[in-house]
């Protein structure tokens, strides 16, 4: 079957390979007639314009590369593809990579999306967060960058943020109108803005209720995390009353600690995450958890990023927080307070 190309389309419709090109463009200066007569015969002939001239003409590769620390959370890609809507209706393709919270990682993968020329990039940094002067250098570079909920304040660029400190003060707060006393916060990594908020968040709560707070217990993000602290605790025999994670996969890693050492949630000690994964339902028992707007995460970033793009990299950095609510299940109810 022979390949039609631009040559052949022009002549079978008697006009300029310009003309045709304008009408695949989209431009201006064509009637919407002639546009509409060139897209019918090229769908008739077969003809489909050529994505590497496209490529080269317009000066863009029509790719965005998205890094992240992981996609075993559901919270990711349920973000990513709240941003592929908004970047494939535009006629982006997405590279999405991982770094498995590994700083090294992440940077060689954001090496390798900038050799390959991304039009710009949608990150999330790795709990380690030593990247911060390479990403200063692609921003002097006018590169497009727009982080999202793992962010730090020293690199000047747009973020799409949680209002973390409002809803761990919330998730915390509903601990303690539940009665509960000895509450622990699991916290995530250090260096990450979210995790410092969701300890203030947590501190909040305990101050406007003027109850004495339990311990602040480095933790992580990670399933393995959130087993090995439960374990800790349960070792020096400090197991406390209620438990407000950094997220799910921290809770769910404690959870499955404390039941199999015969625990009963939440009986014996509540638990609170913070993401909202798919398992937080389907565990036993339930897992209440803050919901966070993930597709309107994925979506805002997009559309900042897109803004950047057309504006060839030079913008006024933007942060703009979205708002969420606290799920509550039968991991965190106090049966015995109900039945007082």
């Amino acid at each position: 079957m022979k390949h039609i190309t631009i040559k052949d389309l022009a002549k079978t419709l008697n006009v300029s390979i310009s003309t045709v090109s304008r009408a695949f463009n989209n431009k201006y200066d064509i009637k919407p007639e002639t546009r509409d007569l060139i897209l019918q015969k090229a769908e008739e002939l077969g003809y489909r314009p050529n994505p590497i001239a496209r490529k080269l003409i317009q000066q863009r590769s029509f790719n965005i590369g998205v890094v992240v620390p992981e996609f075993e959370n559901s919270f990711f890609p349920k973000v990513l593809m709240g941003a592929q809507e908004i970047l494939h209706d535009k006629g982006y393709q997405v590279l999405m990579m991982q770094s498995n919270y590994s700083w090294e990682i992440e940077k060689k993968n954001v090496e390798t999306l900038v050799d390959n020329k991304v039009d710009g990039l949608i990150i999330s940094l790795t709990s380690e967060n030593k990247n911060n002067s390479y990403y200063k250098s692609l921003i002097d570079q006018n590169i497009p960058i727009v982080f999202f909920n793992r962010t730090v304040d020293d690199i000047p660029a747009s973020q799409v943020l949680f209002d973390d400190f409002k809803w761990a003060l919330f998730a915390t707060e509903h601990l303690i109108m539940q009665g509960y006393q000895n509450i622990v916060h699991l916290k995530g990594s250090e260096n990450l803005n979210l995790t410092q908020n969701r300890v203030s968040g947590f501190q909040q709560a305990h101050r406007k209720h003027r109850v004495k707070p339990g311990k602040i217990i480095p933790c992580g993000f990670r399933t393995k995390d959130g087993e090995r602290v439960a374990q800790q605790l349960i070792d020096n025999n400090e197991v406390p009353r209620a438990i407000f994670a950094a997220n799910d996969s921290c809770a769910i890693g404690a959870m499955n600690i404390f039941k199999q050492s015969g625990y009963h949630i939440p009986n014996d000690i509540a638990m609170v995450g913070f993401t909202e994964s798919n398992l937080a339902k389907h565990i036993h028992p339930s897992l209440t958890s803050v919901e966070q707007p993930t597709k309107d995460i994925g979506q805002t970033a997009a559309n900042l990023l897109l803004e950047q793009i057309a504006n060839k990299g030079i913008f006024v950095p933007q942060t703009i927080f979205l708002n969420g609510r606290l799920n509550v299940r039968d991991s965190s109810i106090n049966h015995l307070q109900k039945n007082v």
